[in-house]
């Protein structure tokens, strides 16, 4: 689940313990976490109970930009369910230099394109005052479910709504969204 994926910018490669210093770096800047949920994370406390958590995910990837190694962000698996053939991508964040455009593309391809070797489905639980993030999603062929659901996040339920693309229309057309 947490192999090393290598794009044209950028490399996901799995999360370790040394990573913290740098990815902290990275997530510290509250305008990531604005429209997330969990608005406080670029503070110590929620960023390391982030980046633990990570780590104990044993699915969890940084994101080094390829060009300078730096780390840009991290994104994860999570919940695997064979029976049902689906794994959630989520937890994604990047910095604000690589918001907007192909960076995001080349991570969730590379995410996806791993994922549909084993899975038929891939879902993204996107909070559901984070517009950035619907708009990302949309952008790159997620169809909305019909609801909205909730996650336990920082000791109190929050709304999410579910995002979904399937092994077939990403092979279809969806994989070209991702350029």
């Amino acid at each position: 689940m947490q192999p090393t994926l290598i794009g044209p910018t950028v490399t996901i490669r799995p999360i370790a313990a040394n990573d913290w210093t740098e990815l902290f770096a990275a997530g510290s800047d509250p305008a990531i976490w604005e429209l997330h949920p969990a608005r406080d994370r670029y503070t110590e406390p929620e960023f390391r109970k982030f980046f633990d958590g990570a780590l104990r995910s044993k699915m969890a990837f940084v994101v080094a930009d390829r060009e300078s190694g730096a780390l840009i962000g991290s994104s994860r698996y999570h919940g695997y369910e064979p029976a049902f053939g689906e794994i959630e991508v989520g937890w994604t964040f990047l910095v604000r230099k690589h918001w907007g455009g192909a960076t995001n593309r080349e991570l969730k391809r590379l995410m996806l394109d791993h994922a549909f070797a084993f899975a038929s489905t891939v879902v993204f639980w996107v909070g559901e005052q984070n517009f950035r993030s619907q708009r990302a999603m949309e952008k790159i062929g997620g169809l909305r479910r019909a609801g909205v659901f909730t996650r336990e996040l920082t000791g109190a339920d929050k709304p999410y709504f579910i995002y979904e693309i399937t092994r077939s229309a990403y092979e279809g057309a969806g994989r070209a969204l991702l350029g």
